[in-house]
């Protein structure tokens, strides 16, 4: 069995100073890599950066939706932290509403952070990290998805959407990547709900939206959805992406990995 070690790996983790991509740096400095936090909340990324296990890390300003940004992080991390072996493209926005009241502007920013920011992650990635790139060494882009591309919950029938997109966008460029010669895995995972700041924002506006009774009633519904009986840890999210950076995934490519309790089966 090959071990998940990624030590000599640097990895850019977007959405890197709060929930979700927190933990996932976190996990993937535990087992070895370097880490570039990416985010538009520089404090808190820089604390992030600061809080990892080991050494090398650091934070680059990031706003996803921007290609000049892009662009600068990733040369950044290719030059200033030891290559691009490792891309988790993790920011994303969720904005909850029936799709009789959906706004235009909600609409427009959840397509801009959560389809363009990945595109633009993936194109920026590969350009890094493909032979003729800064990064020149290949290696693995980790999409952040969603459990709500696999199943009709009522509510976010937008960011449902865009990512299912998600989705789509990480099989495409692993073929593409796999014809060109790139050397570079793409795969995807769905996370369950989770109960970070998002997660438990999402239970509130489901209740204020009538279709559940109150927050608590939301979040049972999401459990008895689940074979598991749980809502998922930010841990399970991590160590999948551990998993998809690690030569253990050394032959899992153009995939989208649920790790959400069976929830989406």
């Amino acid at each position: 069995m090959t071990d998940l070690d990624l030590t000599g790996r640097t990895a850019l983790v977007t959405g890197g100073a709060q929930g979700l991509g927190e933990g996932m740096a976190q996990a993937l400095a535990a087992n070895g890599a370097r880490v570039v936090i990416a985010d538009v909340q520089d404090d808190a990324g820089e604390k992030v950066a600061d809080s990892l296990k080991g050494d090398g890390h650091g934070f680059v300003h990031l706003d996803v939706t921007d290609e000049a940004s892009w662009e600068n992080a990733t040369t950044a991390a290719a030059s200033d932290f030891g290559g691009l072996d490792i891309l988790v493209n993790n920011a994303g926005v969720e904005i909850t509403s029936l799709i009789t009241e959906v706004d235009p502007k909600d609409i427009r920013t959840m397509l801009e952070v959560n389809i363009l920011g990945t595109a633009l992650g993936l194109k920026w990635g590969l350009r890094t990290m493909r032979p003729d790139g800064l990064g020149g060494k290949g290696g693995s882009i980790i999409n952040i998805s969603s459990v709500a591309a696999t199943i009709a919950f009522p509510g976010i029938p937008i960011y449902s959407a865009t990512k299912s997109a998600v989705d789509r966008l990480t099989r495409v460029a692993a073929m593409e990547s796999g014809k060109l010669g790139y050397g570079v895995r793409i795969n995807c995972i769905y996370p369950g709900l989770v109960p970070t700041a998002m997660g438990q924002g999402l239970a509130a506006d489901m209740a204020s939206l009538g279709l559940f009774g109150s927050p608590e009633e939301a979040v049972a519904g999401v459990v008895e959805l689940t074979p598991s009986g749980r809502l998922g840890e930010v841990s399970d999210m991590a160590d999948a992406v551990v998993f998809l950076a690690s030569d253990a995934s050394r032959f899992v490519n153009g995939v989208g990995l649920p790790v959400d309790g069976g929830m989406g089966m």
